[in-house]
């Protein structure tokens, strides 16, 4: 965009450059994938982290903040689900993730162990080889079910001499199913990350939409200021060139005796407060081009350093049309500012929280149940007597498999794990905090609808007093423009001072910068209103792809 050292931006073009170029929105945007990515979290069964503008309701981690569903689970003994109590007593907890988990171990394990005895084992040292295989799927679904599937193999050999295999096979299958019945039952407890994920996700939108409008009235701000500081330096010139010619008029005079010499001081003063004035203005305007440098640019490299930035728009002339009615604007601001659907979701998530902490004031209940099949084979000894060798009858790993594929061997049971907690004051304390955040929430919603309507009134009126002012500041400088050509007349008839000259020249300058401040506050006041009421984006012409809408 850089030609011949000179940048020449108009207000579309720089829109164009910010959308693409802007740190802070490239910044913001990162918001809208990090709610990606909690989406994907969640539907894994971990808990959504949040970003910036996105807040993770409390009352959605039952007491553990940060805590995820499920747990971690470890495989199974080789021979069996995991069971406590006696051999009779079986309690098991419900287990995994909404995403799979598919577990596998392999070992093989000699030991030696001495023995005290020899009729058990028929020998004093036992050396046993084991080769196990282990492998186990988990899952939970979201209504509060979860199972595991596992199977399991050994093959066992010893020195022992009483066995009636060696080596032995041992394959188990286990199947085992876990239904919460009243405390974490239902979709509504179980789903309740995804939910608030997907929401946030929404939220996230409307947050970078938020971010853009701010940069881009922020953009469209400092446009009006450099075109502003622009018609400044140019006024500023024409009163020092104006101030010089009085001066070299005044020292003519002098020179000849027509004018004192204290007329010469005081036109040379003012040309020097003149130097002045530009001096401030052309820093002004530095300062504006280098903002607009750093708002339309990733890296401000030497080339963008060191070129002028020239405005090819000027500031707009005031209009009826630019100002809408009220209530229409009113109307559109509820429509279509970005921070009342952040305020909706907000309070969405608050109602999902609210419902989990009202779910975890439930007892737990959970009904469970497994069946396992083993089976058992291999090379079968029968010993001889004596003097009879002992006779070895050849079996495999397929003959096991198939007393397991059978139920030749099967345990099974089911049964009820009910948890009572006495006052659960616990739960009770982050109910009513859920409940509490939920009016929060919706008491915010109030209030940011309140502070919409309060901008756009203001903006309405700030829209109107920029035109008046405007208005009024131009018939100040047609009156200046003529008091100062009268005061020259009167000064080339010799009715006037050089003194009174200047003046008048003073006030022409001071009106001529007030209308450009007040051109310059009509323009940024048309940019608060487009904020104001939500349109900046449509304004601009923002493709909306870029900046989606949030859907609920």
């Amino acid at each position: 965009m850089i030609h011949d050292g000179k940048l020449q931006l108009s207000v579309a073009q720089m829109v164009a450059a910010v959308m693409e170029n802007n740190l802070n929105i490239t910044v913001a945007r990162y918001n809208r994938f990090f709610s990606q990515t909690d989406v994907l979290r969640a539907k894994a069964g971990g808990a959504p982290r949040g970003s910036q503008g996105v807040t993770i309701p409390g009352g959605l981690f039952a007491g553990a903040l940060g805590a995820g569903l499920g747990g971690q689970s470890t495989l199974a003994p080789a021979n069996g689900p995991a069971i406590t109590g006696n051999a009779r007593q079986v309690t098991i907890a419900p287990r995994g993730n909404y995403d799979p988990t598919l577990m596998m171990n392999f070992s093989i394990d000699r030991s030696s162990s001495p023995l005290n005895s020899l009729r058990v084992a028929g020998v004093s040292n036992s050396i046993t080889s084991t080769a196990t295989l282990q492998t186990s799927y988990l899952q939970s679904l979201t209504s509060g079910t979860s199972f595991s599937v596992s199977f399991n193999t050994q093959r066992q050999s010893s020195n022992q001499k009483n066995l009636v295999f060696n080596p032995a096979y041992l394959p188990t299958v286990s199947f085992v199913v876990t239904q919460q019945l009243l405390n974490g039952f239902g979709f509504a407890a179980n789903r309740r990350y995804l939910e608030v994920a997907r929401i946030g996700r929404q939220i996230a939108r409307e947050f970078f939409r938020q971010q853009v409008t701010t940069t881009l009235a922020l953009a469209q701000n400092s446009y009006w200021n450099l075109v502003a500081f622009r018609e400044t330096v140019r006024a500023a010139e024409q009163a020092l060139q104006v101030g010089q010619q009085l001066y070299e008029n005044n020292k003519k005079q002098a020179e000849v005796g027509t004018l004192a010499h204290l007329d010469v001081v005081s036109a040379e003063s003012e040309v020097a407060s003149r130097q002045r004035d530009l001096i401030v203005a052309q820093t002004n305007l530095q300062k504006a081009e280098v903002q607009i440098k750093y708002l339309l640019s990733k890296e401000l490299d030497p080339a963008l350093a060191a070129a002028q930035v020239e405005a090819t728009d000027p500031l707009p002339e005031p209009q009826d049309a630019d100002i809408p009615k009220l209530e229409e604007a009113l109307a559109t601001a509820q429509r279509n500012r970005p921070e009342l659907p952040q305020a909706e979701g907000n309070i969405l998530n608050e109602k999902i929280a609210e419902k989990f902490s009202k779910n975890s004031l439930k007892p737990t209940l959970n009904a469970f149940g497994f069946f396992t099949s083993a089976g058992l084979y291999g090379d079968q000894i029968i010993p001889g007597s004596p003097g009879v060798p002992a006779i070895v009858i050849p079996g495999s790993w397929s003959q096991a498999l198939s007393q397991t594929a059978q139920w030749d061997h099967p345990d099974f049971a089911f049964g009820l794990s009910f948890t009572l907690p006495i006052k659960n004051r616990s739960a009770q304390a982050d109910n009513v905090r859920a409940r509490l955040e939920e009016r929060q929430s919706e008491t915010t919603l109030q209030n940011t609808r309140n502070q919409i309507n309060l901008e756009v009134r203001n903006a309405v009126i700030g829209l109107m007093q920029s035109k008046a002012q405007v208005g009024a500041a131009h018939q100040a400088v047609e009156f200046e423009k003529e008091t100062v050509d009268a005061e020259e007349k009167k000064l080339a008839a010799g009715v006037s001072t050089p003194y009174n000259v200047i003046l008048v020249q003073r006030d022409l300058l001071t009106a001529e910068l007030a209308e450009v401040q007040a051109r310059a506050n009509y323009a940024k006041a048309r940019v608060e209103m487009d904020r104001s009421m939500g349109v900046m984006l449509e304004k601009n012409h923002i493709d909306p792809e870029e900046v989606p809408r949030a859907e609920f």
